[in-house]
C-alpha cells in the first residue's frame, strides 16, 4: 500500500488519543507541539502523561461517540480488538485512524519526524522498515545547523521574503537571490548580517542572470 505524504493543518482541531499507557503517551507527544485539541480517554494513565500540559484526560472506558468530530484519532489502548474496534468507527466516519502497530488498521501512519522550528521532515518506508525511517531521519538531522541556528535562519528568511518581493519585481532575479541567500546562511550557519546580505544582493545584481 503507498502512503501519500500529507501534511495537515492541526492547529485548533479536536484530535482524540484512546489508551493511557507509554504508547499512548508518545504519540500524544508527537502531535502536540502542532496545537491540537488534544484528548486523551483511558481508565488510567502513566505518570508521564498525568503531567503531560496540553491534554486534556478523560478517566473511563471508551465509548463510541468519543470518535465523533474528531480531525484524527489514535488506537492505542494495548487491546487489539479495541484498537480494531475503533479504526472500524472511524474508517465509517472517514475519520483518520492510526493503530497502534496494525497497520492493515490504519489510515494514516506516523513518520519519523524531524522538527526544527517551523521545519517539519516526515520520512515514511510505508511500514516496511521503522529502522530505514529513523536512519534516514538521523542523516537529515546531522546535516541541519545544530542548537539555535537552523531557527534562526528560517526567521530570517522569512522575514526577509516580504522586502525582497518589494525590491526584486523579477521572479528570476528574485528566486536567485533567495537560492543564494539561502546558501550563504547554511555556509555560516547563522542569518546573516545587514552588510552581509548588501553585498551579496549587489553581487546578485551585477552577475545577471547568465551566471545563475
Amino acid at each position: 500500500m503507498a502512503y501519500f505524504p500529507m501534511f495537515v493543518e492541526l492547529e485548533g482541531r479536536p484530535c482524540l488519543i484512546v489508551g493511557g499507557g507509554a504508547v499512548a503517551l508518545r504519540k500524544a507527544r508527537r502531535l502536540l507541539p502542532y496545537g491540537p485539541c488534544l484528548t486523551v480517554v483511558a481508565q488510567s494513565f502513566v505518570p508521564e502523561l498525568e503531567a503531560l500540559e496540553g491534554a486534556a484526560l478523560c478517566r473511563r472506558a471508551f465509548r463510541p461517540r468519543d470518535v465523533e468530530g474528531q480531525a484524527l484519532v489514535v488506537a492505542a489502548t494495548g487491546d487489539g480488538a479495541l484498537n480494531r474496534e475503533i479504526a472500524a468507527l472511524c474508517r465509517a466516519r472517514r475519520i483518520p485512524v492510526n493503530a497502534v502497530d496494525d497497520k492493515d488498521n490504519c489510515t494514516f501512519l506516523f513518520p519519523a519526524l524531524v522538527r526544527r522550528g517551523p521545519l517539519s521532515i516526515g520520512i515514511s518506508t510505508g511500514g516496511a522498515s521503522p529502522t530505514a525511517a529513523v536512519y534516514v531521519k538521523e542523516k537529515i538531522e546531522a546535516a541541519l545547523p545544530g542548537g539555535d541556528g537552523w531557527n534562526g535562519i528560517l526567521e530570517y528568511l522569512a522575514a526577509r521574503r516580504a522586502p525582497v518581493r518589494a525590491s526584486v519585481p523579477d521572479e528570476t532575479a528574485r528566486a536567485r537571490l533567495f537560492a543564494a541567500l539561502f546558501d550563504a546562511c547554511m555556509e555560516k550557519g547563522r542569518p546573516l548580517e545587514q552588510a552581509e546580505f548588501d553585498a551579496l544582493a549587489a553581487r546578485m545584481e551585477r552577475e545577471g542572470p547568465g551566471n545563475a
